[in-house]
């Protein structure tokens, strides 16, 4: 059957938007869209991020992450497929994310983040800074900077590894996390450095005790895709619940 005018399909943009505004409403997309965020780290966390961000209308995003897809990624990573291996992680995610999006703005910058890097990414520039790095020196750096900038919101991902139940995925403030070893880490590493963050940040953790690290391979940590996507998912969720937040006490 032909379609009359007044029965066509609505514009792309539109029409793959539409069941988000109807729920968050269109002051919040609009939010969302003039969001700018930078992501650190595009893995088993931080892919999932990425994904969930620009699905929901986030059009400014920034990747940085220097690794390239191998196949010990397949299991738990967003842009690693067989077809991917052996190419930078920020690239293959950008193209899906122009896939899902072709009109946002994203940035892949295959670069290692650490204190002395620091510098090059114009932290304060950005809305939100989500933390998804494994580096505990560089991840600690990272915090200290971001908590001493006024108007930029920091999401950090603690330890997903050796944990195999998503329903156990909290967010807390850093002071409040518990029974996760990457945040008892970090509070011993802020510690002997004597240089505490300045301002509390949220994280998103998991209180499930960790399994045992397998013998047979002991520097190396397993991990879940349930368990790395859920702290991706709702790492993004936090930034669109704060939006839908702003966007209902503004009126």
């Amino acid at each position: 059957m032909e379609r009359t005018a007044g029965n066509q399909d609505p514009p792309l943009q539109t029409a793959w938007t539409g069941r988000t505004e109807l729920l968050l409403g269109s002051g919040a997309m609009e939010r969302l869209a003039t969001l700018r965020v930078i992501l650190f780290g595009t893995g088993g966390v931080g892919s999932w991020c990425a994904e969930a961000l620009v699905r929901s209308g986030v059009e400014h995003l920034t990747l940085v992450d220097f690794d390239c897809i191998s196949p010990s990624n397949i299991n738990r990573q967003l842009p690693a497929l067989t077809t991917t291996v052996g190419r930078l992680k920020v690239e293959v995610l950008r193209e899906r994310l122009l896939a899902v999006n072709p009109m946002a703005d994203i940035q892949a910058l295959p670069r290692r983040y650490t204190p002395e890097e620091a510098d090059a990414f114009d932290l304060g520039t950005y809305d939100y800074v989500i933390d998804a790095i494994d580096s505990l020196p560089s991840k600690a750096d990272l915090i200290r900077r971001i908590c001493a900038l006024p108007r930029t919101q920091l999401l950090s991902a603690m330890g997903a590894a050796r944990k195999v139940d998503p329903t156990r995925v909290r967010v807390a403030e850093f002071a409040q996390v518990h029974g996760c070893p990457l945040a008892k880490a970090l509070r011993r590493l802020f510690r002997n450095q004597g240089e505490e963050p300045t301002l509390p940040f949220r994280c998103v953790y998991s209180d499930e005790q960790p399994l045992p690290a397998n013998p047979d391979a002991p520097d190396v940590n397993g991990s879940l895709m349930p368990v790395t996507a859920a702290f991706g998912l709702t790492l993004a969720s936090i930034i669109i619940q704060d939006t839908l937040h702003i966007e209902r006490c503004s009126h």
